[in-house]
């Protein structure tokens, strides 16, 4: 075994920077910055997630709680009415919303996993949150228009 492969191996064997990477992960849905963060490459994860099941199901579950985070987040600005970012941008609701489905599978694979029940109920409720996020944007677009 070379030396880059026994670093290597070691360093997907050593759990110190597994904790770090699923807390960032959960925090922001984002590999590369959950492996910066931990000090590892994204392959060192990514190479984990498929040889060990444990992980592979704890990465799931960071996602999902990405997930829910992005899906309050996105619940709370609309009713507190706060559509802007704290540069005073407008926030991005679109592109909330395209994310919230772009990572729906995951998160219905995940929430299954977790709570034990099958991906068609959770889907079905996600479908809900993300149809109920839509008419509220569409709400507050016509209650700008009208102001």
């Amino acid at each position: 075994m070379t030396a880059r492969a026994k670093k290597r191996s070691g360093r997907s064997g050593n759990p110190r920077w597994r904790k770090t990477f699923l807390e960032t992960l959960a925090e922001t849905s984002n590999v590369k910055a959950s492996a910066e963060k931990a000090k590892i490459g994204p392959s060192t994860a990514y190479r984990l997630r498929r040889e060990n099941a444990d992980f592979a199901r704890a990465w799931l579950g960071a996602l999902w709680e990405g997930y829910v985070h992005l899906e309050m987040e996105v619940l709370r600005r609309l009713r507190d009415g706060d559509l802007q970012t704290d540069d005073r941008d407008k926030y991005d609701f679109a592109n909330a919303i395209r994310l919230l489905n772009a990572h729906r599978e995951n998160a219905v694979r995940a929430e299954a996993e977790q709570r034990n029940v099958s991906a068609a109920e959770i889907r079905a409720s996600i479908d809900r949150k993300v149809e109920d996020i839509r008419m509220r944007v569409k709400q507050e677009k016509q209650r700008g228009k009208s102001a």
